[in-house]
């Protein structure tokens, strides 16, 4: 079972709850969410980016049987002889998808095709390219080859009855191929998360509107939108939600009703003049965070509920009961928005996907400039990462760190993670890169 929030805090006991770590969030978050339980089987072409939900146990061994990796000549490799040519005489052909029918004896061969199965008896497969042959008879180069070269081995890919695919695997391309060269077409996998999501502010613009004084156009809900889609989820998207009370709980009741999380953007922070931090805590059991973090510090997490008021009996007379979505709700600005969902939404929606916990890779790279730290909090600054001449990575910030100049995520390929306790950075130094292009 995940943990409440009043558990979770109970737990921050002796942590400075206006300056959580980074660390400390994402553990909070991974108790907080549990994986959807709901499963469906999909076809191999609706698979890609799903999560199994089940072990796949391979019902053949791949490939079904010994095979050549190239075309050539098979024959004994016991024939072979150290620094002796070894002279065959041809006496059949091997084709891909036929069985050859015949017998070899010592001093003969059978040419063969890529993928063809190995007559019985043969282990080994000259290139073609590396004999010289005269009429029926081939000449093997001395110490070219030893026995079993170029032959692969019935079930060295997949042995039939062992794990193919362990559940909570996602599935990319080289997965749904493994799958396909089982002969299987359906595929069982957790259901796509149901995450909704909408910005609020009475300053907020939708696409299209008449620009207005004082007003800017809404970024993160593309930004959002893109990062939900990229991951596999089922985006249910609210638009814009104006700063009313009422407006407000309509919305986090519907999508607590609809939604297996719900994402806001805006109206987190401590003392901001709107309605949406109160209505969080009227429908649900959530806290706020200040994280010791750049850029990003504000954060609510917990659970969003319908709550039982003025809920309609059902057909049967039954009140149904109270439905809850977990919450999410990052800051305003458009590139802390991106920085937080990364590096908490994405890992806390992956659980909630059933998907086995992804490590974050960081690459050693040698920063190009001098780059300002101070410790107490984690940094996360746009960057490029580019290859020197000598095979080494460099890194290089995207310029104005601010948190609203989006730009600069457009161009960046990385981020540079600066630890909590780091220091400024020398020109030369190395710096953990995260990179940007999985994510």
């Amino acid at each position: 079972m995940s943990k409440s929030i009043s558990q979770i805090a109970a737990e921050l006991q002796g942590y400075d709850p206006h300056a959580l770590t980074t660390e400390r969030v994402s553990t909070f978050l991974s108790e907080l969410v549990e994986p959807v339980l709901e499963t469906e089987q999909v076809e191999l072409f609706d698979a890609l980016g799903r999560v199994l939900a089940e072990d796949i146990i391979s019902p053949l061994s791949v490939p079904p049987h010994d095979n050549s990796a190239m075309d050539g000549f098979a024959f004994h490799g016991s024939e072979l002889q150290p620094g002796l040519p070894l002279n065959l005489c041809i006496v059949g052909t091997a084709l891909a998808g036929k069985v050859w029918q015949g017998t070899v004896h010592v001093g003969e061969c059978v040419k063969i095709m890529t993928g063809a199965v190995m007559p019985p008896g043969l282990d080994t497969v000259v290139p073609q390219e590396f004999t010289r042959t005269e009429g029926h008879t081939i000449s093997i180069p001395a110490d070219l080859l030893k026995a079993g070269d170029n032959r692969r081995l019935r079930g060295e890919d997949l042995m039939a009855g062992k794990a193919a695919l362990q559940q909570g695997e996602r599935l990319g391309p080289a997965a749904l191929g493994l799958l396909a060269s089982l002969g299987l077409r359906n595929v069982r996998v957790h259901r796509r998360v149901r995450v909704a999501y909408f910005s609020t502010g009475d300053e907020i613009l939708s696409a299209g509107d008449a620009p207005r004084e004082g007003a800017v156009y809404d970024s993160n809900r593309y930004t959002v939108f893109g990062m939900l889609k990229q991951l596999g989820c089922e985006v249910i998207d609210l638009g814009v939600v104006r700063d009313d009370p009422a407006l407000l709980e309509a919305a986090f009741t519907q999508v607590a009703a609809r939604a297996d999380a719900v994402i806001t953007s805006g109206g987190v922070s401590t003392g901001e003049a709107d309605h949406t931090r109160a209505m969080m805590k009227k429908l649900g059991d959530v806290a706020f965070w200040r994280i010791a973090m750049r850029p990003g510090r504000p954060m609510a997490v917990g659970h969003i509920s319908t709550g039982c008021e003025d809920r309609q009996a059902d057909g049967v007379g039954q009140i149904p009961s109270p439905s809850s979505a977990v919450l999410f709700g990052l800051p305003g600005n458009p590139v802390a928005v991106m920085v937080t969902f990364i590096a908490f939404v994405r890992p806390a929606l992956l659980r909630m996907m059933g998907a086995k916990p992804e490590a974050s890779v960081l690459l050693r790279a040698a920063s190009e400039q001098t780059i300002r730290k101070k410790p107490g909090r984690t940094e996360y600054q746009r960057c490029v990462v580019s290859q020197r001449a000598d095979g080494h990575l460099s890194v290089r910030t995207t310029g104005n760190q601010g948190s609203g100049v989006l730009s600069s995520m457009v161009q960046a390929n990385g981020l540079i993670v600066l630890a909590h306790g780091q220091r400024d950075v020398a020109a030369g130094e190395e710096v953990s890169v995260l990179m940007l292009n999985e994510l």
